[in-house]
């Protein structure tokens, strides 16, 4: 059992960054995150419930929504597992944030005044309605996501599709892919890293390592201590554990039979390989057997549908294993294929 809570639990996310005791420790995080674009220096929990208007639509909950003292929002969500529409249901939360800025303009009755300076001044005014404060949508996610690069952290915004010049400043979304975190704590020179590889380990250990010696991660541990829960955090805490290992082991076992069914593909495509090959070889040396002679053509017919169900069975190995993203080199060694012959697979 470790001695602090899993923060890829809902309830262990909360406890170490959700509560007005962890505020600081979020702000730490934020900061890093945000190093270079914005600095926060005060943070106001706020209501993460987004009531919907319409009363088929059952709104959202985030899991913390913040506002920083110079007016930014900010969305801070957790998924532990991969579901559809991901990407989706992230650029939805960023919206509802954004429309929860502005009251509708179709709700108000905009007076038409008769003398054009007045009208200019009502148009301005009119417009000063749509100015919004940045808001941020940082998501924390504990899989890959195949619609995003392979790496740990995506940054993105609303730019030109030519230039990549920034367009609008106002919606920023970030995501971080945790297992594509592979640093070692030896690598981890800066407390960006550290931060994040704390986050990743932590449930595992049974005490902070000696080279995160700095003050939040001394706080971090006050904070996700298991035995200083409350007995209400603690059940549901437990719960939450629960239910996370059973995802685990559900997951792993889907990992397992698409692997399984991979390997059978594998098998089968080189046996029909195999097959054809041979088939296609006997063919082809019947063919010159006749011409050459019965027996001449018989043994040459053998030899030559060998090679060629050799060949095939190459051809499918090597077919797979680039399927696998397997290099060239590594490929060319293994089959005795040529590159040409790869390349063209």
């Amino acid at each position: 059992m470790s001695k602090y809570v899993n923060p890829f639990t809902d309830i262990g996310f909360k406890i170490i960054f959700g509560q007005r005791a962890s505020k600081d420790l979020l702000i730490t995080l934020l900061n890093e995150l945000l190093a270079g674009e914005h600095h926060i220096t005060k943070l106001t929990f706020l209501d993460k419930e987004d009531h919907a208007d319409n009363v088929s639509d059952k709104g959202i909950i985030y899991d913390l929504y913040c506002r920083t003292a110079s007016g930014e929002y900010i969305i801070v969500e957790m998924q532990n597992r991969w579901h559809s529409n991901f990407l989706d249901r992230t650029l939805y939360y960023v919206c509802r944030a954004v429309s929860r800025q502005i009251e509708s303009p179709s709700s108000k009755e905009v007076p038409v005044p008769e003398d054009p300076m007045t009208a200019r001044e009502s148009l301005v005014s009119y417009g000063k309605q749509y100015r919004l404060p940045t808001i941020y949508g940082i998501f924390l996610m504990n899989f890959k996501e195949e619609s995003l690069e392979a790496k740990f952290r995506t940054d993105t915004v609303l730019s030109d599709r030519d230039t990549g010049k920034i367009v609008n400043p106002h919606l920023r979304q970030i995501y971080l892919q945790f297992p594509y975190f592979t640093k070692d704590l030896s690598d981890c020179h800066t407390l960006y890293d550290k931060l994040i590889y704390a986050l990743k380990n932590m449930s595992n250990w049974n005490r902070m390592p000696d080279a995160l010696k700095e003050q939040v991660f001394e706080h971090l541990a006050r904070l996700a201590a298991v035995a200083d829960l409350s007995e209400e955090n603690r059940i549901a805490y437990d719960k939450a554990l629960d239910r996370y290992r059973v995802n685990q082991i559900v997951e792993e076992d889907e990992r397992r039979k698409n692997e399984e069914m991979r390997r059978k593909a594998a098998e089968e495509g080189m046996k029909e390989g195999m097959k054809e090959g041979m088939k296609e070889g006997m063919k082809a040396g019947l063919e010159k057997g006749v011409k050459k002679g019965r027996l001449e053509g018989i043994k040459e017919g053998r030899k030559e549908g060998m090679e060629k169900g050799e060949q095939k069975k190459q051809i499918e190995i090597a077919r797979k294993m680039r399927e696998d993203g397997i290099s060239v080199d590594i490929i060319i060694k293994y089959t005795g294929l040529q590159s040409s012959d790869i390349e063209n697979l």
